[in-house]
Parts: C-alpha cells; structure tokens; sequence
C-alpha cells in the first residue's frame, strides 16, 4: 500500500486520503499549531501553496496537539484561525498523534524517512515537514526550523513537480 492510500480524516472529520485529497499532486505534509513560536510558517505555507499548486502541488496540514498543547481548539476554532489569520486554502486533516504509542499510521510510515542529516524517528515539533512525490514516494523530509521560503525546501519541491 502506497502512503497516498492510508486511511485519514479531513478536519472535518470526513474520510480520506491523500490520493483523494491531492490527487496525483507532490504533497507537502506538515503538522500545524496555533500557538506556537512557529505558527507563521503559516504565511510562508499559504505562499507556496499559491506559488506552486497550479504545477500540481498541494500543502496539507495536520494540527497536532502533542507539543506542548500549541493546538488546543476544536475543529471549528483551528479552521476559523486558519482562514481568518493567514488565509489557509490548503486541506486540513484532523488533530493527529504524531509521536508516541498512538501514532497515526501515516506518521508511522513518514518517521522512517530521514532528514537531510541523515538523521530518521520521531517529530522534533511542529511544522515538520515532509515532501512526498506524485508516486506516493517521500522525497524529503524538513526540521520544523526549515521555513518554506528556504531554499533546499523550495528546491525540493521544484524537483517533484
């Protein structure tokens, strides 16, 4: 089974996938917060998402509350923030466990790839992101640090479209 074909929920609870939420789109998976120090990737997010999607690329966040309760609101709360706040267009899945016993079998998958320090395993924070190819492929994975304006993310992304 392909990483595109695990089973999610939309933030509003609808069943999905990747495929079915991207379709045959790069996709860029980053589990979200807001209120966190990091939170105005938001900003950098929604750009790329307008830079990049009409080439067949798609951001989806994934609210996690794990790191230090930063993503405390309901469904309607983390969606109204979204859009009000930075204008978030891209899918939102539901609150997600990313680490620990209740990992969401996606995460499972994802934590496998390494970084580009060679470096694989849990979620250091939020706004980890992974790049996962049209094919269903990861092809790389981002420290919650790596802003989407910079450069190597960019460019990994330029060469999955």
């Amino acid at each position: 089974m392909s990483i595109r074909d695990i089973a999610l929920r939309t933030l509003d609870g609808e069943p999905t996938t990747l495929a079915e939420l991207a379709g045959d789109k790069a996709v860029l998976l980053v589990n979200v917060a807001s209120k966190c120090g990091l939170t105005p990737q938001y900003s950098g997010l929604v750009e790329l998402q307008q830079t990049y999607g009409p080439q067949g690329f798609t951001v989806v966040g994934v609210p996690c509350n794990q790191f230090m309760g930063q993503e405390p609101g309901s469904a309607e709360e983390i969606a109204q923030f979204c859009a009000t706040t930075y204008g978030v267009d891209f899918p939102l899945l539901e609150k997600t466990e990313v680490n620990g016993e209740n990992r969401h079998p996606l995460y499972a998958e994802l934590v496998a790839t390494a970084d580009t320090e060679g470096a694989a395993g849990d979620i250091q924070w939020n706004f980890e992101k992974f790049l996962i190819d049209r094919e269903g492929k990861v092809a790389g994975r981002f420290r919650p640090t790596v802003t989407p304006g910079d450069a190597a993310l960019r460019g990994a992304v330029e060469s999955v479209l």
